[in-house]
């Protein structure tokens, strides 16, 4: 694959490259080739094109993962317009504020997204799009709902012989330009408006194609992760796209068992989760066996060990599907007894750690290089430092670690713009935690030591360890907060 230094340069040479090969599937439904999903995207940029929807403008999309949704954002980012993916899971007043805050001129919503909504509450839309059959829910639009209604004739009019590889040509949007908008889910304390470059996402795809070189064409993938979530938009949809990949779509909720299914249908080679679905399976599956009598006196013995550690590591991989090169996890630290117990099998399993601010990576290293208890080292093009020399003392967890991004020359990491309320922060933080925080280079020289070349410590990860101050909890709203959500440029 010829590297290309655009987003659209990638998504548009590996459709023309992989024309034939099957590109997304929502499990036990329909297929759609690379040329189909070509051909998707070309009637949905006609039909954009001719409702005045202008490059920069915002473009909504609501529900379940579906190779459907998949190819409307990738509509939406081929065509220059801002994408502005939005979780099922909000509740109705909080989708409707997300819509209208994004200034959204379109709403792609699954049904039950829009029977829970109000189109009046929404009055900036010209118009909702059905995202499983493109039809029209409602509009304000003559010209959209002219468009929505003719889509086949507006194509043939565009494109009145066949539609090859070579009609396939994106627009380059430059790296600086404004390509989409992720609402976070409030973890670190309440939501806010990440606003994410054409550039930013490049570097996190990038990365995913230099790190992740297993990954071939044709190769399949479970897209279990939301696709309104960083890191299903990015490792699990976009990076398997431009490499020719074939992406399976889960919609129903992926609980172990909803999963273990998938896994055997699907056979995927790289599997992105979160540390509840291996752990269950560990600790209802692997441990209660290893308590039994007979198999600890069997792994006493050094032969038998042996042999019982090689048929469990072969029999979970064979619960993934028997083809798992690499399984990432991130979200949450994994459990020490079975990170531990993992590495003694040789189970091909790492550790990663993002954020939505950073599109999403972060940390990363490769299970043959990963140490135990880290979340590996700065990705390419991500600067991070230590903000405190008392990552290792008996300070408060809160205070240990606050990693930021440093501004580099585009195409960066980090994001275009977000508030981060510093001033919020400092009235509500007690004075040691500030001292420690806010002001770390004045505490000696700890601070000026680069840990891109270092493995980073989960223990002393930010993301669910920001100081407490501004942190939601129980429901309620951080100190200051009035339930606004801030999109602003830094």
């Amino acid at each position: 694959m010829k590297q290309q230094s655009t987003l659209t340069e990638y998504i548009s040479q590996s459709i023309r490259d992989n024309w034939n090969l099957p590109a997304l599937t929502n499990i036990d439904a329909v297929t759609y080739r690379y040329s189909d999903v070509a051909v998707k995207i070309a009637k949905y940029h006609l039909a954009f094109a001719h409702a005045g929807v202008a490059v920069g403008d915002k473009i909504a999309f609501c529900g379940r993962n579906s190779a459907e949704w998949a190819i409307g954002i990738l509509a939406s980012l081929t065509y220059g317009a801002v994408s502005v993916p939005i979780l099922p899971g909000f509740t109705p007043e909080t989708v409707e504020h997300l819509v209208n805050h994004s200034e959204a001129r379109l709403l792609f919503a699954d049904a039950d997204t829009w029977n829970s909504v109000s189109a009046d509450r929404m009055p900036a839309i010209d118009a909702a799009i059905r995202i499983s059959d493109s039809s029209l829910l409602f509009s304000r639009s003559e010209k959209m709902t002219f468009a929505a209604e003719n889509y086949n004739r507006l194509f043939g009019e565009r494109y009145p012989g066949i539609f090859t590889p070579e009609n396939v040509d994106y627009p380059v949007h430059n790296g600086g330009n404004l390509a989409l908008i992720n609402y976070t889910s409030g973890s670190t304390g309440f939501s806010k408006g990440v606003m994410l470059t054409y550039g930013n996402l490049w570097s996190n795809i990038q990365f995913s194609i230099d790190g992740l070189d297993f990954l071939k064409p044709g190769d399949t993938m479970l897209n279990m992760l939301p696709l309104a979530h960083m890191f299903g938009l990015t490792v699990e949809l976009l990076h398997p796209l431009v490499k020719g990949c074939h992406v399976f779509m889960l919609s129903r909720t992926p609980s172990p068992a909803v999963l273990l299914g998938a896994f055997s249908k699907v056979h995927p080679k790289l599997v992105v989760t979160v540390p509840l679905i291996i752990e269950k399976m560990v600790k209802t599956r692997v441990f209660p066996k290893l308590r039994r009598p007979a198999m600890k006196v069997a792994i006493a013995v050094p032969l038998l060990r042996d042999k019982v550690l090689a048929k469990i590591r072969k029999a979970l991989l064979e619960a993934f599907g028997g083809n798992l090169q690499q399984l990432i996890v991130g979200g949450a630290a994994l459990d020490k007894d079975v990170e531990a117990f993992l590495r003694r099998i040789g189970f091909p399993f790492t550790v990663g750690y993002g954020m939505t601010e950073c599109g999403p990576l972060i940390c990363y290293a490769p299970w043959t290089r990963q140490r135990p208890g880290a979340c590996g080292k700065a990705v390419d093009r991500m600067e991070l430092r230590i903000a405190s020399p008392y990552s290792n003392t008996r300070h408060p967890v809160g205070a240990r670690l606050q990693c930021y991004e440093r501004l580099l020359p585009q195409p960066r990491s980090h994001p275009r713009g977000i508030r981060r309320r510093m001033d919020e922060y400092r009235r509500h933080m007690p004075d040691r935690c500030r001292r420690i925080c806010l002001y770390p280079r004045t505490r000696q020289k700890h601070d000026s030591r680069p840990v891109g070349t270092e493995h980073i410590s989960r223990r002393n990860r930010t993301t669910d360890q920001q100081p407490a101050i501004g942190r939601r909890k129980s429901g309620g709203r951080p100190p200051g907060q009035t339930g606004s959500l801030d999109r602003t440029r830094c």
